[in-house]
């Protein structure tokens, strides 16, 4: 590696190896002109090597990603024994603030990439992330939670067909890995597009914090760092112990009437075909409905949810599994 690549250009500053860093990143002010600055956490190791850019809260009331990315940095596991480590807690400190999903304009940011120099507030901020930070990751890592009150389980999504990532997803070891097609304006679809590695982590629910869940994303990123030989020696890693399962198709299985919900197993659970997963009853005690599960599988979605209507979603269940090869996938550099 020469000088220059020696040298980390990010928000028009230079950064050497061996250099800890923290960003100031803004965007946009208050209406009180308060400044709304979004930190950008820098660690590089005097040891050339890759870039991993973690960040959680594009949404910005899916507080368990921010506690995944604000646990790396406490435990000092971002303080890699070679390459660059890039952390953002909170990237959408708009919607933190108000404990909203969305950017102030009322755009999700997660669909709006990447963004234009021109566009909406969001739009903005997206083209500024994608042109200024983006470029420097290898791997991205990105945590999310379940929207509303529903509840996920610990998984990782990925483009099916890529055997490179579903591969690096067993690395991960989630309990359970998602192939799901990239969304048209998605931060992963972005990614996907400029060549990027990435890993999006589902687990939780919105406007929750879960420590089992943030556990498996703390974990799993440690396995990742560790697997790319950055992880610093002070840690030590356990063996893996289970085997992430791929998950193929999966179906909502929704509510045929409306009333009061009580889901009857948890997530994460592998049913048989007409289990009893949930009942719906009326509010007067002389109505009470059980929701069956349609197929074996596992439950990978819990709507958390007193009262539902018909039609509305309650549990997310596997239908089809892809079979793990016998020969290991390699990942490559």
């Amino acid at each position: 590696m020469n000088k220059e690549e020696d040298v980390l250009n990010i928000l028009g500053e230079q950064i050497k190896l061996g250099v800890s860093k923290t960003i100031n990143f803004n965007i946009a002010n208050l209406f009180t002109s308060t400044k709304v600055e979004i930190p950008i956490i820098i660690e590089r190791s005097k040891n050339p090597g890759p870039t991993v850019l973690i960040t959680g809260g594009i949404h910005g009331d899916e507080i368990n990603g921010v506690e995944v990315v604000r646990q790396v940095i406490a435990k000092k596991i971002n303080k890699p024994k070679k390459g660059t480590i890039i952390c953002v807690p909170v990237l959408n400190v708009f919607g933190f603030l108000n404990m909203n999903r969305f950017f102030p304009d009322g755009r999700d940011l997660n669909r709006i990439f990447p963004g234009k120099k021109n566009g909406s507030l969001a739009s903005r901020f997206a083209y500024q992330f994608v042109n200024e930070i983006l470029p420097v990751a290898d791997i991205c890592l990105d945590f999310h939670t379940g929207g509303g009150s529903r509840f996920n389980a610990p998984h990782i999504r990925v483009a099916p067909g890529d055997d490179q990532l579903i591969a690096l997803s067993k690395v991960f070891n989630a309990p359970f890995t998602l192939l799901s097609k990239n969304l048209k304006g998605s931060y992963r679809n972005t990614c996907t597009k400029m060549g990027k590695d990435i890993l999006l982590f589902e687990g939780g629910k919105s406007m929750s914090s879960n420590k089992d869940i943030a556990r498996e994303g703390v974990y799993g990123t440690i396995r990742v760092l560790d697997y790319l030989g950055m992880l610093d020696t002070n840690f030590k890693i356990s063996e893996i112990r289970r085997e992430t399962i791929v998950i193929k198709k999966s179906t909502w299985v929704r509510a045929k009437y409306s009333g009061l919900l009580h889901v009857k197993i948890p997530y994460g659970k592998k049913v048989v075909k007409d289990e009893v997963l949930a009942t719906i009853t009326d509010p007067y005690g002389k109505k009470r409905y059980e929701v069956k599960a349609p197929n074996e599988g596992y439950i990978i979605n819990v709507n958390e949810a007193p009262i539902v209507y018909k039609g509305d979603a309650i549990l997310h269940i596997t239908t089809e599994l892809l079979e793990s090869k016998n020969d290991e996938t390699r990942i490559t550099s």
